[in-house]
């Protein structure tokens, strides 16, 4: 079977994590950033509800956590992983009481890389539920007290037709950006 293959978005920004360091990938699903990291070096933990397709990734520099991230308090939630992450993936996954505890788990110089679904996606499919679907500019409302490098919002056609948000940020001081591979992104600076 194929393996899903990591956003552009992921990979563009996942240099920026400094080398050799901890990663967090939320709501990891199979695995694809989770795979993607480990090949860039970094000690990651990767959690998710259901570990099952993560478990073959386990290994001294892989943790793998069962957790249901909407269970209890966040704070309470993201507790037990600790922080000090030097980079956070999160990908095709919203749950806005989390926004604050993530930025908290960030180390100075951290880097937050988050993409998912905005308000639209309906008319291309799932999810349908605005409360699945970020709002306009939400990612730079949630994410302010951390230092904006990146933010794109709008339709995208791959990996399929969709509305998406998507922001990279630093807990730290403006720095150099990654190389977009010859790509331009159309991203705007906050």
């Amino acid at each position: 079977m194929d393996q899903p293959i990591p956003s552009a978005w992921v990979r563009r920004f996942a240099p920026l994590i400094r080398p050799g360091g901890r990663a967090l990938d939320l709501a990891a699903g199979a695995g694809r950033h989770t795979r993607l990291l480990l090949d860039m070096g970094f000690r990651v933990t990767a959690v998710d509800r259901d570990i099952e397709g993560l478990r073959p990734l386990a290994g001294d520099k892989c943790e793998i956590r069962a957790i249901d991230l909407e269970a209890g308090a966040p704070e309470c939630v993201l507790g037990p992983l600790g922080g000090g992450y030097d980079g956070i993936v999160v990908a095709n996954y919203l749950y806005r009481p989390l926004f604050p505890p993530i930025a908290a788990a960030l180390a100075p110089n951290g880097v937050l890389i988050y993409e998912t679904f905005a308000v639209g996606n309906e008319r291309f499919g799932r999810p349908r539920n605005p409360d699945f679907m970020l709002r306009p500019g939400e990612l730079l409302e949630a994410f302010a007290a951390l230092t904006i490098l990146a933010f794109e919002q709008g339709e995208v056609t791959l990996p399929r037709p969709a509305v998406i948000q998507r922001i990279a940020a630093i807990a730290g001081p403006l720095g150099r950006l990654p190389e977009a591979a010859g790509l331009n992104h159309g991203s705007v600076s906050a």
